[in-house]
């Protein structure tokens, strides 16, 4: 190990083994030795430098052979702007959109249906909706609690042009959608009008896995629908020739951790055609004229992709995914889930000699219909939190990689914590800027735990070694006082 993280002593170590030992047992189909294998090849990184790396919703981690298979391409080959007819240009446009094909393949969505906008992440091809969308007066915007803040945000586009914009509640503990109110409000859709309703296939709060099923049934009721996988596709498979959303976002480094900078917007034909754009720019015209005073606007993705796209790293995109396929996307849900279902076991089995738990979970305590991330808060043996920030500042001493606050998911946090929109409102009314510190400040006494969590997540590198690290970190907070 390498930095300030000590040698494992010996008793670590056998402790280790026998936990491992039992693991095995009760999960004997989990396949530790391929793991070892995979992890050894192509992340011995973390082992070398003692890292316990616990935040795959924040960003997934590359393997070592997707930049060696990257390096290569670009030191064999010279590639110019592909917005030109050289032989640098079609060179670069060849990958490109080989990359553009593999992503469809990947996601198992026909070409004649569906088409790829790369964007610079997941919120980019967010706000590409949220910006062209025909809202108008009359029209609805749906969403849940429980979404992305880049998901919230499509609400200002709606209210800018008239539209209605609704939220559908979900409800404590396991923060699960409150399906009967769902049901009335897809009820309302207008007729003739246009109307998106936007959820999560999996939450970045609390691992909640809402049902895809809920695509189909907006549709029937009249609503395009938005579905952001970024939290759900790394570890899961997402079959668009089963479930057809009409704009679904994603982030390819939550996926396979390289390259940063890219994600797309996958989109239906029809439903692309749909969309009006605010704008053009480079790249996305025919033709244009300053003193004609127009422009045409090209067809199909070529519209939506902003200037120069970002050719020298899709290639990256395309070795990435195939990455993920070679290891295959059924293997690592079935390892990380495995691996989560220990994990909540012996988080909810941690209690003070008093007999009080010492963790606090937010979302479902089993592993049915969920994924891999975790979200929790630790209690003294009196009822007093521990302060989220203290526990990363302790989690980083051992250099464990979590992450801490409201993940940028504040409907779902609001609602497992208890806030209300009496408790809130005073903070966006006060006509001047509130920062994070003091809208903490403020809300500290309202509610009987926290404003935000300790959020921990796994992924295609995550062994029993880390899990079980991280188990043994927070029973250093037994019988301790907040």
């Amino acid at each position: 190990m390498a930095g300030n993280t000590p040698l494992p002593s010996q008793k670590t170590l056998d402790d280790l083994k026998k936990a491992f030992a039992e693991f095995q047992q009760a999960y004997p189909t989990f396949d530790a030795e391929s793991l070892a294998a995979l992890r050894a090849k192509e992340y011995a990184r973390l082992d070398e430098l003692g890292h316990i790396y616990l935040d795959y919703t924040g960003g997934g981690l590359y393997a070592e052979s997707q930049l060696a298979e990257h390096m290569n391409i670009l030191r064999g080959g010279v590639y110019g702007n592909p917005h030109s007819n050289n032989p640098t240009s079609v060179a670069a446009t060849r990958l490109d959109e080989h990359a553009r094909a593999y992503v469809l393949e990947y996601f198992n969505a026909d070409p004649e249906e569906y088409t790829v906008v790369f964007t610079q992440n997941a919120s980019g091809a967010l706000k590409l909706v949220g910006e062209a969308y025909p809202f108008e007066a009359g029209g609805r915007y749906l969403l849940t609690f429980d979404n992305h803040n880049s998901v919230n945000g499509i609400r200002e586009f709606a209210r800018a042009k008239g539209a209605t914009f609704t939220y559908a509640p979900v409800l404590p503990p396991e923060l699960r959608m409150d399906e009967r109110r769902l049901n009335e409000l897809l009820d309302q859709a207008q007729p003739g009008q246009n109307n998106l309703f936007a959820y999560p296939a999996q939450s970045n709060f609390s691992g909640v896995q809402h049902s895809l099923e809920w695509i189909e049934k907006a549709q029937a009721k009249g609503w395009d629908v938005l579905l952001d996988a970024a939290a759900y596709s790394p570890t899961n498979s997402l079959d668009l020739s089963r479930w057809h959303p009409d704009f679904v976002s994603l982030s390819f480094y939550k996926i396979c951790g390289y390259p940063t900078g890219v994600g797309c917007l996958l989109a239906r034909r029809t439903a692309l055609r749909k969309l009006h754009r605010p704008w053009f720019a480079g790249g996305t015209i025919t033709i244009a004229s300053v003193q004609g005073d127009g422009y045409y606007l090209q067809d199909g993705e070529a519209a939506f992709e902003d200037g120069t796209i970002n050719y020298l790293n899709l290639p990256a995109v395309e070795i990435g995914l195939r990455y993920m396929a070679s290891v295959g996307i059924d293997t690592i849900h079935e390892r990380v889930i495995t691996l989560t279902d220990w994990l909540l076991d012996h988080l909810l089995e941690l209690h003070h000699s008093n007999g009080a738990p010492v963790i606090y979970l937010y979302g479902p305590a089993s592993t049915q219909q969920r994924g891999s991330t975790v979200t929790i808060n630790f209690f003294d043996p009196s009822g007093k939190l521990f302060d989220y920030r203290q526990v990363e500042l302790q989690a980083n001493t051992v250099n464990i990689s979590l992450r801490t606050g409201c993940f940028c998911n504040p409907g779902a946090g609001e609602q497992a914590h208890g806030l209300t929109a009496e408790d809130l409102s005073d903070c966006f009314h006060r006509g001047e800027r509130m920062s994070f510190e003091e809208f903490i400040k403020v809300m500290s006494g309202r509610v009987k735990d926290a404003v935000g969590a300790v959020r921990v997540s796994l992924g295609i590198a995550t062994n029993f070694a880390d899990v079980y690290h991280f188990v043994q970190f927070a029973k250093t907070f037994i019988d301790r006082t907040a």
